[in-house]
């Protein structure tokens, strides 16, 4: 009886060496792929969110560098899940405040917006009611949340809350994203002849020098009547410098 070595197979053929190369990237076994994918979306999602802190709210696009959009679904689906994120809505997410008597805190509405912003690619304006609002010029409180924005008009609900994103025009959108633009916003709200000098100089007063001025070149894009009367209260809080010549004072706001 002979005794020999035992042959060792080789992927001598094309076919079989096109087999071996599909072995090592794994397209015969691509579960195994997509774990190793999944897991590293994960952990940059959960990277991500330490970062960002509590409170942040998300959609998939915010996380569009983990990995492929399968892998950062699935991700996202295993940390809610989890509890480590919250679903607030159909592909909105938060990574939620907690409070030791109240538990998970819902979040803003703005916080929400702007999630929603960030995902279409948009701007958004806070509308005029509830710029009013903040800025103290209206104890009504607006029933829905509305931001203006240049992208498709819709309405969301989530959980108690309902968000809705209005189609507007250029010229309402200046300033967005900015206190001065929020100002603008709310003193606009106002109406023409509904503005005392008192309700704007509270408004201009809890705003920087600098934002001052943004307002005013904001509204050489506004109404006349608007033009008018935030020309008229940004230059009566002006006061001479040593020279005499009038200059913007800087007490009563922020520049943060």
């Amino acid at each position: 009886m002979r005794c020999g070595r035992r042959a060792v197979h080789r992927p001598d053929h094309p076919e079989k060496i096109s087999d071996w190369h599909s072995v090592m990237n794994n397209d015969i076994f691509p579960d195994m792929k997509s774990r190793v994918n999944h897991s590293t979306a994960k952990s940059y999602i959960i990277s991500i969110l330490r970062r960002r802190g509590r409170g942040y709210v998300f959609t998939a696009a915010d996380f569009a560098s983990a990995g492929t959009q399968g892998a950062v679904a699935q991700a996202l689906s295993r940390l809610a899940r989890e509890g480590v994120i919250r679903r607030l809505g159909r592909g909105v997410y938060d990574y939620p405040k907690t409070s030791k008597h109240l538990g998970a805190l819902t979040p803003s509405v703005e916080a929400i917006a702007n999630a929603l912003a960030r995902r279409e690619g948009v701007q958004i304006q806070v509308s005029g009611a509830r710029a009013a609002n903040a800025l103290g010029l209206s104890t009504q409180v607006p029933a829905r949340a509305t931001f203006l924005t240049q992208g498709t008009s819709r309405r969301r609900n989530f959980g108690g809350q309902s968000v809705e994103l209005r189609r507007t025009v250029q010229k309402r959108m200046i300033g967005a994203g900015r206190r001065a633009g929020i100002a603008l916003q709310g003193i606009r709200h106002l109406g023409p002849g509904r503005e005392s000098g008192e309700e704007v100089k509270r408004v201009l007063s809890g705003l920087s020098a600098e934002e001052r001025v943004e307002l005013l070149q904001l509204s050489k894009a506004a109404p006349v009547w608007l033009q008018r009367i935030i020309g008229k209260h940004e230059r009566a809080m002006r006061v001479p410098d040593s020279a005499g010549r009038p200059t913007v004072i800087t007490n009563g706001g922020s520049d943060d």
